[in-house]
């Protein structure tokens, strides 16, 4: 096993410093070179033949946009994670570099108060993600938090197929989504293939920061037929319309007389996020029960896990994106190898067996 080499392009001095320090302490992670600039940063990649790329996105001469640009052109498959500043305009920016095939992004540290806390940050956020996308080439083993382990396979009683029939199918009165890393192209997917008469609501927990949510509602709307908004508290959900947690809050549902509507809280992060999947999905199943269809895509880690345990006891049922479309298998890898995956599909299969799934019942 070698050290993962990577290269940091960043038009900031103290940046730099903070990112290389904060990396080189890590025994399985080698900083090889920095850069300026993107223009310096090209040359550098040629030259250092890094493993990973961590780019700036505002940099003089050549800017993060630009960059990427040009090493997809080059290097299709090395990973880049965008360095993003946690601004409405570096929302809008990172999530145009995601579009344009950026691995994936880490918001710089901002008011943390101290450099050791900025330093802390780097090795929580982005380290893991480096490893995570750089460990095949280094020889490297991933923590079972990354990549899901086999489960024991659930002891069940046999049951004649004759009674398994797809008029059985409880009807689906909501239809919650879990996603994290590579869901922002993975919602750009799915959700035009989704048509705006669908019969129930779409509640959406993506992993992200304040700012990039919102901004990721308004991507997807321009792209889909249905109306997708950054979720707020006191609002009535209503079928044909898609809410997505807003950035560092739990989003949940829940029954105000004849209506449901969203709720949000700041309680303490769930699998290290917030928002998380898991207290959505705890509220929807305690509003509609077995009617509740639930979706796990492209992550890390194993956020909605809980959850979807709990729709599969109550009678619900839950839909997971295969490994080979997902850009990380971890959350829906973590479901499918617990048994509580009822269909395990690529990608672009989702949206219609969510359809053919809604017309039972109905």
């Amino acid at each position: 096993m070698r050290k993962i080499k990577v290269l940091i392009v960043d038009d900031a001095v103290v940046v730099r410093k903070i990112v290389s320090d904060s990396l080189s302490v890590d025994p399985d992670i080698e900083i090889v070179g920095t850069a300026a600039n993107g223009k310096i940063g090209l040359s550098k990649i040629e030259q250092l033949k890094p493993d990973c790329v961590t780019l700036d996105i505002e940099m003089p001469e050549m800017d993060g946009i630009e960059t990427l640009t040009e090493i997809r052109k080059l290097y299709r498959d090395l990973p880049v994670i965008m360095f993003s500043t946690l601004t409405e305009r570096g929302g809008a920016k990172t999530l145009e570099a995601l579009s344009l095939g950026a691995t994936d992004y880490v918001t710089k540290p901002a008011n943390v108060g101290s450099v050791s806390i900025a330093m802390q940050r780097v090795r929580e956020e982005l380290a893991p993600k480096i490893k995570l996308f750089c460990s095949k080439a280094a020889g490297m083993t991933l923590s079972p938090q990354v990549i899901p382990v086999k489960a024991p396979s659930p002891v069940r009683p046999k049951i004649p197929t004759t009674t398994l029939k797809p008029a059985e199918k409880k009807r689906i009165d909501i239809v919650a989504i879990g996603v994290s890393t590579g869901g922002p192209n993975a919602l750009a997917e799915l959700f035009p293939l989704l048509p705006d008469s669908i019969p129930v609501p779409i509640v959406l927990t993506q992993h992200m920061p304040p700012y990039f949510t919102k901004l990721l509602a308004e991507r997807l709307t321009a792209k889909s037929q249905l109306n997708i908004q950054e979720g707020k508290a006191g609002q009535a959900i209503h079928p044909g319309e898609a809410w997505i947690a807003p950035g560092d809050y739990h989003m949940e549902v829940a029954r105000v007389g004849t209506a449901v509507q969203l709720k949000t809280n700041q309680n303490p992060p769930e699998n290290s996020c917030r928002p998380a999947v898991d207290p959505m999905f705890r509220s929807v199943l305690k509003v509609y029960g077995a009617n509740t269809l639930a979706v796990i895509l492209t992550g890390m880690g194993q956020d909605g896990l809980k959850g979807c345990e709990e729709i599969k006891a109550a009678g619900g049922q839950v839909i997971v994106q295969d490994e080979e479309t997902s850009v990380v298998w971890g959350m829906p890898g973590f479901v499918s190898r617990a048994g509580l995956a009822d269909k395990v599909l690529p990608l672009n299969q989702i949206a219609g067996e969510i359809m053919n799934r809604l017309k039972f019942g109905r």
